[in-house]
């Protein structure tokens, strides 16, 4: 099943408690995902391609195959971020001179000026976060989360009995 339904478990949907985990995870992801885009929206740009700068090695570059798995983006979408970039001259694609078959791709100085942008964006999120949420929190929320992906990389959510 590729696309994920929610249910709630009661109909008060003013009360989290009462909604599933998986609502919760996916409604904060979009929140959050809103909340770059607007943010990124103000510099002509969107998360992906912040996210993108983020990911490439400032100084060697990265090869395109390892950035999708990295930043969990299908190819076709990975694709379509790196030309947009490449259009704007925030990344430049040179030939890898370990393989010669492959490709690296580099931030130019227009793309590492955003890449800092984008820096300044993450941290200013999460310094807002630890200055509401208590250090205690963070810590078994990130353990919650890690538990959540281990479970699902080990196929113990949905298994055949």
């Amino acid at each position: 099943m590729h696309n994920i339904f929610f249910v709630y478990l009661i109909n008060d949907v003013d009360n989290m408690k009462d909604k599933t985990i998986d609502y919760v995870l996916r409604a904060t992801w979009q929140a959050v995902n809103r909340m770059y885009n607007e943010e990124a929206a103000k510099y002509e740009a969107t998360m992906a391609t912040g996210f993108a700068l983020l990911s490439i090695d400032r100084e060697n570059g990265s090869p395109s195959t390892t950035l999708g798995p990295k930043m969990g983006m299908e190819a076709t979408s990975l694709t379509r971020t790196l030309k947009t970039m490449e259009e704007k001259g925030l990344i430049e694609r040179k030939k890898n001179p370990v393989d010669g078959r492959g490709v690296l791709i580099n931030l130019t100085p227009f793309g590492m000026e955003k890449r800092e942008l984008s820096k300044q964006t993450v941290l200013r999120f999460n310094e807002v976060i630890k200055q509401n949420i208590s250090e205690e929190k963070i810590q078994h929320f990130i353990e919650v989360a890690d538990t959540i992906n281990q479970l699902i990389a080990d196929k113990k959510i949905y298994t055949k009995e």
